[in-house]
């Protein structure tokens, strides 16, 4: 049941992002880079954290995430979010400097509690572009992601910090951004 459970998960993950994929290149949305550039370090550290500490086949959505937020990293930098504040530069700087001690430990636990903390700081530009701009982004793949971290949750082979933590905030994380996009809808049938 558990295998089922993660390819469905996984299957979400491509659901998710292959619309979203589609919206860049037609430029209906525009990703923040900073966001996508480190969602593609922090994805990697927490996959290889996961597996580290028994998710076993929970794993595979990561895995199948990572994939779409590698390649959705590069249509960002041509097709993504120009309006890059100072604010947004400070929170890939803290982000990035996250990393340093993820390397100094090799510590699967404290890796992945580094690695989200690092991706709950890289979600700010984001969600502070989609309060400001919720027109720049669309709510299929924060929605997909919910579902698709509940799904893994369910998936996992072993539970613990390491491999829950990073669903958990995603589940929120994702939540949030689905809200602020879809009250967009809400506004313009006003």
């Amino acid at each position: 049941m558990k295998e089922t459970v993660a390819i469905i998960a996984s299957i979400l993950a491509i659901i998710g992002n292959v619309p979203y994929l589609r919206d860049i290149i037609k430029r209906k949305i525009q990703p923040h880079p900073y966001t996508w550039l480190v969602w593609s370090i922090v994805s990697c550290i927490i996959f290889f954290g996961q597996v580290a500490k028994g998710a076993g086949i929970g794993a595979l959505p990561t895995a199948a995430s990572e994939v779409f937020t590698i390649i959705i990293f590069f249509f960002s930098l041509r097709h993504g979010f120009k309006n890059i504040k100072k604010i947004d530069t400070l929170f890939l700087i803290i982000a990035l400097l996250g990393i340093i001690p993820w390397i100094l430990t090799k510590d699967p636990t404290v890796s992945v509690i580094i690695a989200v903390s690092i991706d709950l700081i890289a979600f700010m530009p984001t969600i502070r572009k989609t309060f400001l701009h919720p027109e720049t982004e669309s709510p299929i793949l924060y929605a997909t992601n919910v579902f698709r971290h509940i799904l893994m949750l369910i998936s996992l082979q072993a539970y613990n910090i390491a491999t829950t933590l990073h669903s958990i905030a995603m589940i929120t994380t994702n939540s949030i951004m689905t809200f602020l996009i879809l009250r967009k809808n809400k506004k313009s049938e006003l």
